[in-house]
């Protein structure tokens, strides 16, 4: 069975978006600092790829974002992380 183009796609996304989550494990444990900065390149290129592709798949329909936080809801996310 073939994969349609929005399945394609989003299983896409959910690679890079499981790459950028090992990208900053790595970083954030190494300590060479060339090998930091050449993982940051590509993590920073990869970020790139994902927006521009979450953008594609908006406006193709593929792909639904999350609705925009109220102001409420921010407010109580800040506090709840400055109690902490």
């Amino acid at each position: 069975m073939q994969m349609t183009d929005k399945e394609i796609v989003n299983d896409v996304l959910s690679m890079v978006n499981s790459s950028l989550t090992g990208y900053a494990n790595v970083i954030s444990q190494s300590e060479n600092q060339q090998l930091r900065q050449t993982l940051q390149q590509i993590r920073n290129s990869d970020e790139q790829f994902q927006f521009q592709l979450a953008q594609m798949a908006t406006q193709k329909g593929f792909y639904k974002p999350a609705g925009q936080a109220s102001q409420q809801e921010i407010n109580q996310v800040k506090t709840q992380l400055t109690q902490g």
